[in-house]
């Protein structure tokens, strides 16, 4: 009626049987003592039975019936000693290299239970000693703790080779299948050795990670200079072990940076070049970062303001001006640059920014500004927007207005203060009096 090979559908009925409030009186054993064979089916909700002692007595009726073998697991790690026992006994008993192929990926969830490990060790014992065959049901599962279990176990006793791991390190989904497979398949390579069923797979790989491993491999299989093609990778990581092999091997990275964005034309420059200058460049490149924010790609774009604010060069004007960038990540680039120095703007150049009919991203921008200013400025803008069609903005603006407090700069006796309360229309009379007396207004 289920799954048999879904671990997960056992377990459900370990726990739903014994949740069951008729599970310690289902006639099963009354029916078995009368001298008929208990059923498969009979014995499974046995299996999961409150008593123990059923569940005991029920361990003895399961030799020749594999199909109970994963009630069998999961008794292994019972949490009454006899039980526990007689399973693992009959686990010792049954297990195969088929079974502990097939229970690998229930024993593996019943392992992480206190007592859970006996059922585990032994499968990994078994799959020790078998062919690699048996292991590559394992290395492909859908279970990602099933593969890290396959992986670490064919790495350790050697089953795949160091061409097998740069694939699986490529393909698989899970960081740390990748970098254990990575790790493995570069440890098996001698220096100097150049094997391109290893390197080519690994340079390949869509994870920076497994990426970030084969580029450093070149370094000791000797092919330093193919570094060189990934100073320009999309990932930082990446672009900091190109760095390292590039230097180690006679080059100088910044230059290959300065001369890569001096000479850029229309198109023809990298997001991942414009941050690695940034990485590695000094304030001196300040000049050819600010060129690139003119650039026609917007990544490029974004990535230059982003180098700036790494470099700490910061020019309040021409940073506002890309406050009005069409693209939203220079403007989020150029905000996050000027909220250290968000008071030294014109705070009615901001408002004007709030204005519905402006982009979005500069609409959070100029609010995110003004916000990091205080007193009548930052009510000023909060109150624009408590009625603001954004969901976002809104709540936001909602959430500033009811947190703030009339502080030393807010003007004593400021009719304005009054007026952008009221017309907040989120306090109820008492707060609003409160309020107002606290900026120096007379109820």
């Amino acid at each position: 009626m289920f799954d048999v090979a879904d671990p997960a559908v056992w377990i459900a009925l370990d726990e739903a049987v014994r949740h069951s409030v008729r599970s310690s009186a289902d006639g099963t054993w009354q029916r078995t003592e009368q001298g008929r064979t208990p059923t498969d089916a009979q014995l499974a909700l046995a299996l999961c039975q409150r008593d123990g002692r059923i569940r005991e007595r029920a361990l003895g009726e399961v030799a020749g019936r594999p199909e109970l073998l994963p009630l069998v697991v999961i008794r292994c790690a019972d949490w009454a000693e006899p039980v526990r026992d007689r399973a693992r006994t009959r686990w010792v008993e049954a297990v195969t290299v088929e079974t502990a192929t097939a229970l690998a990926p229930l024993a593996l969830r019943i392992g992480i239970r206190y007592r859970g490990d006996f059922a585990v060790g032994l499968i990994d014992k078994v799959l020790r000693s078998a062919d690699r065959e048996a292991l590559l049901p394992l290395l492909t599962h859908a279970d990602r703790t099933v593969r890290r279990f396959a992986h670490r176990l064919a790495v350790e006793e050697g089953f795949v080779s160091p061409a097998e791991l740069a694939r699986s390190a490529a393909r698989d989904e899970d960081t740390v299948v990748q970098g254990l497979c990575a790790e493995a398949a570069l440890a098996a390579l001698a220096e100097g050795d150049a094997d391109d069923d290893v390197l080519e797979p690994l340079l390949a790989a869509r994870n920076p990670r497994v990426r970030s491993a084969g580029v450093t491999a070149l370094r000791r299989a000797g092919r330093g200079e193919r570094a060189v093609g990934f100073l320009g990778d999309r990932a930082a990581v990446v672009r900091a072990c190109a760095r390292y092999v590039v230097r180690r091997s006679g080059g100088e990275p910044v230059e290959w940076y300065r001369r890569r964005c001096a000479e850029a034309g229309d198109g023809a420059l990298s997001a991942g070049v414009v941050s690695g200058l940034a990485e590695c460049g000094d304030r001196s490149d300040a000049e050819v970062l600010w060129a690139l924010t003119s650039y026609p790609d917007p990544v490029v774009r974004a990535r230059a303001v982003g180098g700036l604010r790494a470099l700490d060069v910061l020019d309040v004007r021409r940073l506002r001006a890309l406050l009005d960038d069409p693209a939203p990540g220079v403007v989020r680039e150029a905000t996050l640059a000027l909220v250290p120095s968000a008071r030294m703007l014109d705070d009615g150049w901001l408002l004007e920014r709030l204005a519905v009919e402006r982009a979005r991203e500069t609409r959070v921008s100029a609010f995110r500004l003004l916000s990091a200013h205080s007193g009548l400025v930052r009510l000023r803008a909060a109150v624009a927007l408590v009625d603001d069609p954004d969901d976002r903005l809104r709540n936001w603006a909602r959430q500033s207005v009811l947190r703030w407090h009339p502080t030393a700069d807010v003007p004593p006796r400021s009719a304005e203060v009054g007026e952008l309360l009221e017309r907040a229309r989120l306090f109820d009379a008492y707060r609003l009096k409160r309020l107002k007396w606290e900026a120096g207004l007379r109820a």
